[in-house]
């Protein structure tokens, strides 16, 4: 029987790429990356590490299915780092099951400083494991195995990992319609969407750092898996950068120094609440009186009650919402959980706003407090002082007439910036956009977008774009505040909020003597203070300036018959109200000042027998080695007080790298 041919051939369904030049390649569907990349040149292909399609990061061996920008990424891309370390993952997990065929394989991702890998396995591992795996990433990067995609069925999927029971279930939650995809680099396999670079011989530059528990999934329901954390650079002196940068941040551990210089600690009696030392606290009230002081003029301080029943946070939209989160109260009379300790300050200062009046000639109106909030986070969870059951804000509402958003938009990012500036501290401006999950429509938030953006573009300061990141209730504005070491904390916001007065049902009085709907915005410059005391402590690595130092001077006699004039010495500084200290102990001189310079005194004043009968000091600062200079006491009071006055930074750790 004659085989029939088809007259009409089959016409390959064809998509158009556009390069970042304009020009335009037009090829089927399913054409792999690699091959577009080698038609713009093989020298590119040479260099190429991943594309990017219509925002899309994907390999050079995926099969390409839609059209759009087409660009192609190489190791001077930024983006082409999450590449790397994502394949550094899935090497991690081919040599960890080379030695550990018995370990289950979880997730591989890329993160902001490295890539980490969980596994399953009945014991945790241990230091001599972690070395023994990274020895073996070495040999698989020698081998220079290929990253090798293969798209396959559902079934075939679980016929292939039938022997691990993470991936099966990972299997299960994959939609109907998406592609299913697996990875091999030599004899391993791994269920994954990629991207990957070429080969394993990529990843030159790699260190694995600490290994950590972790659930399955995050569900503290789910197994304990093991996870190990490892980092990946293109270049050998950014990898040893890093790492040097985080054997600098072990030593600037809050947790660590807060202990060392006397500041602050913990107990199981409290889980999450910090205890203050007399140190601790004196530092903590000068932050507060500093914020305090920016404040006087233009906010109006109130505090508010602690506890609020249930009424208020369905209002809110917290009880819904937020429960899990609160430290509940029982209510012995109706045997129910009807009350809460507040978690936050913004219903309450509702409350507060809605029992008067106000004017249109009253907003803004800035209320700001410093009252105590309480958190029910786990206790797994719980980190020092960046992460705590117990702690305060300087946060502020203000409410105003939508025409004042502008304006104050400026006045709030210029405060905020300002007070970052005294610590040295930069930030980089974001604008959050509405998230999946939100209370109010859609043309509230076309219009709050509107509005807070307009406000950003009229300041003039750059900045990026998060979308999806807003609050539930508003679009906000992000800083995120770098430190003497490069790190990024997110603290200040201002954040429009257009569902809180509707709910609350705010009011003023506008020029036309009617009633009027104001808007809220919600601040807040230091995030929580503890949190970020605990940034103050590593940015300066314990060593703070004049101004905030709980200790400013030490005072110290050479023998004992000179402690009654550095008795006199100390009170007068304290007279004139400097934090000084007098060290008369029976210790030698190198004792105490050795003492001194652990507990980053910023001045040490030395009186001997010279010193005392002409009236002088004689300094140490620190920062500065054995170097002294004398100085008369008044000049040296004088000193001081300026270095105060004007919050210098001068010797501080932020400014001399300590």
């Amino acid at each position: 029987m004659a085989l029939r041919v088809s007259r009409y051939p089959i016409v390959p369904i064809m998509i158009v790429l556009t390069l970042p030049d304009g020009a335009r390649r037009e090829v089927p569907v399913g054409t792999p990356a690699r091959d577009v990349v080698a038609s713009i040149g093989e020298r590119l292909l040479k260099a190429a590490i991943a594309v990017v399609v219509e925002g899309e990061t994907v390999d050079l061996g995926t099969p390409l299915r839609r059209g759009g920008a087409f660009r192609v990424l190489t190791e001077k891309d930024p983006e082409s780092l999450a590449v790397l370390r994502h394949s550094g993952a899935h090497i991690l997990a081919t040599a960890v099951r080379r030695l550990r065929p018995d370990a289950q394989i979880g997730f591989g991702p890329a993160i902001d400083d490295g890539f980490y890998y969980d596994f399953g396995v009945e014991k945790p591992f241990t230091p001599e494991d972690v070395e023994a795996f990274e020895a073996e990433m070495r040999k698989v990067v020698a081998e220079k195995y290929p990253f090798v995609r293969e798209e396959i069925d559902r079934v075939e999927a679980n016929r292939r990992f039938s022997d691990d029971p993470l991936k099966l279930e990972r299997i299960a939650d994959l939609g109907a319609d998406e592609v299913i995809s697996t990875y091999t680099d030599g004899p391993f396999i791994d269920l994954c969407r990629g991207p990957h670079v070429p080969d394993t011989g990529y990843l030159k530059h790699f260190k694995l750092l600490h290994t950590a528990g972790a659930y399955w999934r995050g569900d503290e329901r789910r197994p304990m898996l093991q996870r190990i954390y490892a980092t990946a650079f293109w270049k050998k002196e950014d990898l040893e950068q890093h790492l040097f940068r985080l054997e600098e941040a072990k030593r600037r551990d809050h947790r660590v120094l807060g202990k060392t210089l006397d500041l602050f600690m913990f107990s199981q009696v409290s889980p999450g609440s910090a205890f203050w030392t007399e140190r601790g606290t004196t530092m903590y009230n000068t932050l507060v009186d500093f914020v305090r002081d920016r404040q006087r003029e233009a906010f109006q301080e109130i505090r508010t009650p602690l506890i609020y029943n249930k009424m208020l946070w369905e209002q809110s939209g917290h009880w819904g919402k937020y429960r899990e989160n609160m430290f509940l109260i029982h209510n012995k009379e109706t045997e129910e959980l009807d009350s809460s300790l507040k978690p936050m300050n913004c219903p309450s200062h509702y409350v507060l706003y809605g029992a008067k009046k106000h004017s249109y000639r009253e907003l803004p109106l800035r209320y700001v407090t410093f009252d105590v909030l309480h958190r029910n986070e786990l206790t797994g969870a719980l980190s020092g002082l960046t992460r705590v059951r117990q702690f305060s804000q300087d946060d502020c509402h203000v409410f105003l007439m939508e025409s004042q958003i502008d304006e104050e938009v400026r006045f709030l990012m210029d405060f905020i910036l300002g007070h970052y500036a005294t610590f040295g501290l930069e930030a980089r401006i974001k604008f959050a956009t509405r998230p999946e999950v939100r209370i109010g429509s859609d043309e509230m938030w076309d219009r709050a977008e509107r509005a807070l953006e307009s406000a950003l573009k009229a300041t003039g300061k750059p900045y990026e774009l998060k979308p999806g990141d807003g609050a539930f209730y508003g679009p906000k504005i992000d800083f995120d505040v770098q430190d003497s070491l490069g790190r990024a904390w997110q603290l200040g916001t201002i954040q429009l909020d257009y569902a809180a007065p509707e709910r609350f049902d705010l009011q003023y009085v506008g020029e036309d003597n009617t009633t009027h709907r104001p808007v809220v915005i919600h601040r807040a410059v230091s995030g929580s203070i503890e949190r970020f005391m605990a940034i103050l402590i590593e940015h300066f690595a314990g060593a703070f300036p004049v101004w905030l130092a709980p200790e400013q001077v030490r005072v110290l006699p050479i023998s004992d018959d000179l402690a009654p004039v550095a008795a006199e010495v100390t009170a007068k500084m304290k007279a004139a109200g400097i934090r000084a200290h007098m060290d008369a102990r029976s210790d030698t001189l190198n004792y105490r000042i050795r003492e001194g310079e652990m507990m980053k005194v910023p001045y040490m004043a030395v009186i001997g027998k010279r010193e005392a009968e002409a009236g002088t000091l004689a300094v140490r600062e620190r920062g500065q080695g054995k170097k002294q200079e004398v100085v008369g006491v008044d000049a040296f009071i004088a000193r001081v007080l300026e270095d105060v006055r004007s919050r210098s930074l001068g010797n501080s750790g932020a400014a001399t790298g300590a």
